[in-house]
C-alpha cells in the first residue's frame, strides 16, 4: 500500500493534477455527475476540492475512462504498433487487447515478440492474447506453428494475459489432443472464442472447455443464445464485419454487463475517419443506447472480463487513463490522459511521431517460381463446359456462399468469364517456397479486366490473387514479391497502384496517412477495372480463411467450411 497516495487522497499533500469542473461519466453509479477529479502518481485519488500542482478547467466537458478495445488485430491496420497508437490514442483509446494472430502465422514466436517489443513505451496500454490457432487449420500452409509448450514462454510476460480466439471449434468439441493441450495450458487465464453459427449442445461443449467470449455473432438470435449460456459478447464493428446495428438490441439494462465493444479488424481509412472504440460508443448512443451504458461497454466491461484491475473507471485507486469529450452529441475527443499525463489534444498526439526501432525479421515472401502455373485444365472425361464450385461473396460480410455454375473453357482450360462476373482466384504459398497453389473461381467482384494481389490473406497469409486473366494475375503476384510483401492492382501486366508491406508481408513502415492514400489509390484502380466492392482488397483477404463458412480457398485447394474438409473445384 502506498502511504503517499493515501495521504494525497486525504488532502494532506498536494495532488499532481486537478481536473476541475468535469462532468464525470460514472460507470459504477450509472450517472453523469459534476466533480473535480484529483490525480496523484498516475491514479485518480478522489473527487472534490484538492490542492494540486497543476489545475485544468474542463469547463463542463465530459470525463470518461479511457476506452478499451476488447479484441483487435493491430496488424490489420497495416502499420506498426506506434503508428496504430498515433491513430487511436487521440480518439480516446488508451488500452487494447490484441491478438497478434496474423504475424504469428507468418513468423511464429518471433512475430509475437516483435509486437510486444514494439509496443513498449507507448501512450497506449497493449495487452496481448496468445494466438491459439497457428496454423488456423491443417488445410493450409502457414509460416509457423505455435504449440502448448510455446505458451508457457509467452505467459511469462506481464502483458500477456490470456488465450486468443479459439477458431478451431471442431477441434474443441471433438477433443483434438493438441487443442485440449492448448486449453489446458491457458487455464486460469481468459480464453476468447470464435464460433460463428455454433449452437445447441455443440455450443455448450465449446463453453464447457473454458471459452468465455465470442465476437463472431452476426444475428441477434445467435448472440442471445451465446449470452444465455454465459458467454461475454464482444459486439464488433470493423472494416469488413460490421455487426453493431444488428446486435444493439442485445444490450438491455439488466444484461449489459456481459457485453463489450471490439473492432477486430480496422483499415487505415476507417481508423483515420471514424476512429476505434470511440466510434462504437458514439454510434450506440446515437442509436438510442443509454450513454453511460455505452461508455461502460467500452471501458469497465472489457476491463473486468480480462481482469485488468484498476482500468476502466474514473474512481479513486484507478489508473488515470482519462478521456475529455466535448459533449454527447458530437462526441469529439478534446484531451486524452494516460496515467495522469496528457498524451493527446485536439485529435493529435502531443509527442512527435516516434521513429520505429530497427527489428530484424526474417524474409517472409518465399515463392517457388519454377513451375508456377495458374492454368486449370479440364479433366479427361469431363463435359466441354463442366460444372464448378464457385465462391460467392456476401455483401459486407466475411462469410461466403458455396455456389455452382457452368465453367467457361478456352483451349482445354477453365478460364475466368468477367461477363458473368466469374473471376479466377489463386492462393500461392509464400512461406516455405513449397510450390503449393490453390486455384478456384469467385463471383461478386465485378471486375472486367486486370487483377488484384495481396500478401495479406487470413489467416496463413499466403499470396492471394483475383483476376480476369492469368497474365495479369502473374504480374500482380510478381509485384507483391518485388515489394517483399504488399498489395497491387494490375491491368495489361502494368502496375496501376500498390502498397509495400515489408514487415511480415502484413505491415508497412510508412505513416498511416500514406498507407491510407495508397490503399485508396488501389481501390480506385480496382473500381476503374469495374470492381463493385467498396474495399476489394480487404474482402479478398478473407477468401483464404477456412474457418468462416461456406466456401474458401487455401494454397492446398478449396475448402467446404461447413463440412470442414477439402472439396474439388469440379462438381462430380
Amino acid at each position: 500500500m502506498n502511504a503517499e497516495m493515501i495521504a494525497a487522497a486525504r488532502g494532506e499533500t498536494p495532488a499532481d493534477l486537478l481536473l476541475k469542473n468535469a462532468r464525470v461519466v460514472n460507470v459504477f453509479s450509472n450517472e453523469i455527475h459534476p466533480a473535480d477529479v484529483a490525480v496523484f502518481k498516475g491514479h485518480v485519488i478522489g473527487f472534490g476540492k484538492y490542492e494540486a500542482r497543476e489545475t485544468v478547467d474542463l469547463q463542463g466537458r465530459l470525463l470518461c475512462p479511457g476506452f478499451i478495445d476488447a479484441h483487435v488485430h493491430i496488424e490489420s491496420s497495416m502499420v506498426t504498433v506506434p503508428e496504430f497508437a498515433r491513430a487511436v490514442v487521440p480518439r480516446g483509446v488508451t488500452t487494447v487487447v490484441t491478438d497478434p494472430h496474423e504475424i504469428a502465422n507468418v513468423l511464429g514466436l518471433d512475430g509475437v515478440r516483435y509486437m510486444i517489443e514494439t509496443s513498449e513505451g507507448l501512450p497506449l496500454r497493449v495487452f496481448v492474447m496468445v494466438p491459439s490457432c497457428v496454423p488456423a487449420t491443417d488445410m493450409e500452409t502457414s509460416g509457423a506453428r505455435l504449440t502448448a509448450e510455446d505458451f508457457s514462454l509467452l505467459f511469462q510476460h506481464p502483458r500477456v494475459i490470456g488465450l486468443a480466439e479459439m477458431m478451431n471449434y471442431p477441434g474443441v468439441i471433438y477433443r483434438a489432443p493438441d487443442v485440449l493441450a492448448k486449453l489446458t495450458a491457458a487455464e486460469g487465464h481468459p480464453i476468447d472464442g470464435h464460433a460463428p453459427g455454433l449452437s445447441g449442445k455443440d455450443l455448450a461443449a465449446y463453453i464447457v472447455a473454458g471459452i468465455g467470449s465470442d465476437h463472431e455473432c452476426t444475428t441477434l438470435e445467435e448472440a442471445r443464445e451465446k449470452r444465455q449460456m454465459g458467454m461475454h459478447i464482444f459486439i464488433r464493428d470493423g472494416t469488413t464485419a460490421r455487426n453493431l446495428d444488428a446486435l444493439l438490441p442485445l444490450v438491455t439494462p439488466a444484461a449489459a454487463i456481459n457485453c463489450s465493444f471490439c473492432t477486430d479488424d480496422r483499415h487505415p481509412a476507417d481508423l483515420l475517419r471514424e476512429g476505434s472504440i470511440n466510434w462504437l460508443v458514439h454510434r450506440a448512443i446515437q442509436k438510442g443506447m443509454d450513454p453511460v451504458t455505452a461508455v461502460r461497454m467500452g471501458t469497465l466491461h472489457p476491463a473486468r472480463y480480462f481482469g485488468l484491475k484498476k482500468l476502466g473507471a474514473v474512481a479513486p485507486g484507478y489508473w488515470a487513463d482519462l478521456v475529455v469529450i466535448d459533449d454527447l452529441e458530437s462526441f469529439r475527443v478534446a484531451q486524452v490522459y494516460q496515467a495522469g499525463q496528457k498524451v493527446a489534444e485536439n485529435q493529435a498526439l502531443l509527442a512527435p511521431r516516434a521513429k520505429a526501432k530497427p527489428h530484424r525479421l526474417r524474409s517472409s515472401v518465399n515463392v517457388q517460381w519454377h513451375g508456377l502455373d495458374l492454368r486449370v485444365a479440364v479433366p479427361e472425361g469431363k463435359a466441354d463446359r463442366p460444372r464448378i464450385r464457385v465462391i460467392g461473396l456476401v455483401p459486407d460480410q466475411i462469410v461466403t456462399k458455396l455456389l455452382e455454375d457452368e465453367a467457361a473453357v478456352a483451349d482445354g482450360a477453365v478460364v475466368a468469364d468477367p461477363a458473368r462476373d466469374l473471376l479466377k482466384i489463386a492462393v500461392i504459398e509464400r512461406h516455405q517456397a513449397s510450390g503449393h497453389v490453390g486455384i478456384g473461381f469467385v463471383r461478386g467482384f465485378g471486375m472486367k479486366s486486370g487483377a488484384i494481389a495481396s500478401s495479406v490473406a487470413h489467416d496463413s497469409h499466403n499470396i492471394v490473387v483475383v483476376g480476369a486473366t492469368d497474365q495479369d494475375m502473374m504480374a500482380a503476384i510478381r509485384e507483391v514479391a518485388r515489394l517483399r510483401g504488399g498489395q497491387a492492382v494490375v491491368n495489361g501486366e502494368q502496375v496501376l497502384a500498390s502498397v509495400p508491406l515489408p514487415i511480415a508481408g502484413l505491415m508497412s513502415d510508412l505513416p498511416l496517412e500514406e498507407v491510407r492514400d495508397r490503399i485508396e489509390a488501389m481501390a480506385a484502380a480496382a473500381h476503374g477495372l469495374g470492381c463493385t466492392l467498396p474495399d476489394p482488397v480487404m474482402t479478398m483477404s478473407f477468401l483464404a480463411l477456412p474457418v468462416i463458412p461456406e466456401l474458401k480457398l487455401t494454397d492446398k485447394g478449396l475448402v467446404d467450411v461447413t463440412k470442414f474438409q477439402p472439396v474439388s473445384l469440379f462438381v462430380e
